[in-house]
């Protein structure tokens, strides 16, 4: 048995075509059901979904009550899922189906997790290439686990893998991050994403960076081991400029030229205090959602 989750958020021009597809690409597949996970969109995917699971009992849906977000998105499909392998992918048709039977194969040989890496090419636009190249080094960087560039959200998991990223209750889930930390055999294909069938992206610069900071504070703390060390570095220096102040007024006739070096000195000092406090906040503010325990989703329909 094969699940397939999308995650659905305002794409009505694609539904059909989605489904076409990976039918067409499932065809030899005997036993397989698609799950629909609409986002809480606001124009008419949640009837187009509905209009196709009338006339075919593979396709299944869950609607949220309003938007919760792509990774909650996932973790629904998921949780829901009943096959032996789950595979995930977006509903904008940049991931091929065609790829699904070769992740198969994958798995049919005794692989627990079969991810793939995206190749860049000119379908994909300069400024997602860029931030998306940003935002795998300073993963890499920043976090503590090893996360491949241009690793995508399209990804088979074992069902013993689904299993044990739902025993999981963190509110703020990053599920590429999850993935690479639980380790077991990993194979990647890499693809050339295709240009988006119809409509545009809904995800914006704002929320590149929201996942950003999510999958790094939510895998490392090596941000507040750097600000440790940089309020330290700036600690040693300052006082022994201050040592040095000192000395020039007791010891010499030599004046210290001032405003401008102490506007600068001051203005520094606050910016990297701001900066440190920012990221001892965003620890913070983590644990204060997650110690709500409030749920990641809400269903308002499903024909599961």
């Amino acid at each position: 048995m094969l699940s397939v989750v999308i995650p659905i958020y305002n794409e009505e021009l694609n539904i059909v075509e989605l489904n076409s597809r990976i039918g067409l690409a499932l065809g030899n597949v005997k036993n397989y059901e698609i799950i629909f996970v609409d986002d809480g969109s606001t124009d008419g995917t949640l009837q187009m979904i509905k209009n196709l699971a009338d006339g075919n009992s593979r396709i299944k849906f869950l609607s949220f009550s309003r938007n919760f977000g792509h990774q909650n998105a996932l973790r629904a499909g998921l949780e829901f899922a009943t096959g032996d392998c789950v595979v995930s992918m977006d509903g904008d048709l940049q991931h091929p189906p065609e790829l699904i039977v070769r992740m198969i194969e994958k798995w049919q040989e005794g692989f627990e997790i079969v991810y793939t890496i995206r190749k860049d090419c000119e379908k994909i636009s300069f400024i997602k290439r860029k931030t998306a190249n940003i935002f795998y080094k300073l993963m890499s960087t920043l976090s503590d686990v090893n996360i491949p560039q241009g690793a995508a959200d399209f990804r088979l998991l074992d069902k013993k893998i689904v299993e044990i990223i739902m025993k999981m209750n963190e509110n703020n889930l990053f599920l590429r991050g999850l993935v690479s930390w639980v380790g077991f055999n990993q194979f990647a294909i890499e693809y050339e994403p295709e240009a988006r069938f119809a409509g545009k992206t809904k995800y914006s610069l704002r929320k590149m960076i929201s996942l950003a900071i999510n999958g790094i504070t939510s895998f490392s703390i090596k941000p507040l081991r750097l600000a440790t060390i940089l309020g330290s570095v700036i600690a040693v220096f300052s006082f022994i400029y201050g040592f040095y102040a000192i000395y020039i007024k007791v010891f010499t006739d030599e004046a210290m030229s001032g405003w401008t070096s102490l506007l600068v000195s001051v203005l520094f000092l606050a910016g990297i205090q701001l900066l440190t406090f920012g990221i001892m906040g965003e620890y913070i503010g983590k644990l204060f959602m997650e110690s709500k325990r409030r749920p990641s989703f809400i269903i308002k329909e499903k024909n599961i």
